[in-house]
């Protein structure tokens, strides 16, 4: 499972090799050194694989295909999935800094990229933690008759009494828990195609998290793209890796069927215009910077504009979403308060 942790501790690893490359370590030995740092996040027998490699004499670029298991040396049997350590765009961005020189560049850029989309998963969990602590103590206490019978028979050692309260816990938080756990195993990366192009399709036509996934979606492909331009990868490569680096399967599908078109001479302006999911901004921004030929500038202007705004709107959605919650346990608990109030004076009532 992706958490913040494991994004941090691997732009941590990426920014630790760009600082020794900057200050004349060679790269074989930034790797030896970053492989016995145990809290990488990546297992440590994929640098030390890797590491070796490199003292082979192998390049850094087939190093990590050989390495990541998507080239093969003769009599080695291929490598599961599982062990792949890079995407393509790591790849990609690494292999053409390797081959312009300016490898602590890419290590740069992608120490970025993983902070940026660690911020992004921390921000959001902690804009709901506060909501979550009051939801389980809402469902803890209520209802309360359960909840005193429970603590009575807790204290006259009755554990009888006590039944009824912690079936009903069983459940109301199981159901939840299973819920939540089915949530973060449908949205993790690593799944088929088919079933992201599922779960972003719901996700979309959710009242503001649609648009703020779409724009985070925007900033990570322009900050993709803008890296891999200036590091010298052809126009076509570069949108392709970017639409994987982007992380929306629908986007990735449209920009594959590009390829054709742009070998005939369509500019990816005219390509972009054509996409109803590009806002209107990233299209008249894009096609002046083409023209202008200022396109690494405005390719990280739009990559802070549209993070920027995406995170607002995660932000304001977050926001939304603890207001219903909030409202709903103050409904709740106001019909339990009437509900024990008119018990009350039944029992009032009935005595005479």
């Amino acid at each position: 499972m992706v958490t913040p942790g494991k994004l941090t501790r691997r732009a941590a690893l990426f920014e630790q090799l760009a600082a020794m490359i900057s200050a004349g370590v060679s790269l074989t030995q930034a790797m030896e050194m970053v492989s016995r740092n145990r809290s990488t996040g990546i297992p440590r027998k994929i640098l030390q694989e890797l590491t070796l490699r490199l003292q082979q004499g192998h390049t850094f670029c087939d190093a990590m295909l050989l390495t990541s298991g998507q080239k093969r040396e003769p009599g080695v049997s291929a490598r599961h999935a599982k062990d792949y350590w890079l995407s393509d765009f790591d790849m990609a961005l690494l292999s053409t800094g390797e081959e312009s020189g300016r490898l602590d560049l890419s290590f740069k850029t992608l120490a970025r990229y993983y902070n940026s989309r660690a911020k992004i998963i921390r921000d959001t969990i902690s804009s709901l933690i506060l909501t979550i602590v009051t939801l389980h103590v809402f469902l803890l206490v209520f209802p309360i008759g359960l909840w005193q019978s429970f603590g009575v028979g807790a204290i006259n050692g009755n554990y009888g009494q006590c039944l009824p309260f912690i079936l009903e816990k069983i459940e109301v938080f199981v159901p939840l828990y299973g819920a939540v756990w089915f949530l973060a195993f449908a949205c993790q990366g690593n799944r088929g195609e088919n079933w992201r192009s599922g779960v972003e399709a719901i996700f979309s036509v959710i009242p503001g998290l649609g648009s703020a996934l779409k724009y985070l979606v925007v900033a990570r492909l322009a900050m993709a793209l803008g890296a891999l331009v200036g590091a010298g990868v052809p126009i076509i490569r570069a949108w392709e890796l970017s639409s994987v680096a982007g992380g929306s399967p629908g986007l990735k599908r449209e920009i594959s069927k590009w390829t054709p078109q742009l070998e005939q001479g369509t500019t990816p302006a005219e390509m972009v215009a054509q996409i109803p999911y590009f806002p209107d901004m990233f299209m008249q921004l894009y096609q002046t910077g083409e023209i202008s030929g200022k396109q690494d500038e405005t390719l990280e202007r739009l990559q802070t504009y549209f993070e920027t705004e995406g995170l607002r709107k995660l932000q304001f959605f977050c926001r939304m979403l603890n207001f219903i919650v909030y409202f709903g346990m103050a409904i709740l608990v106001g019909i339990f308060v009437v509900r024990s109030y008119l018990s009350y004076w039944n029992t009032v009532l009935n005595s005479f």
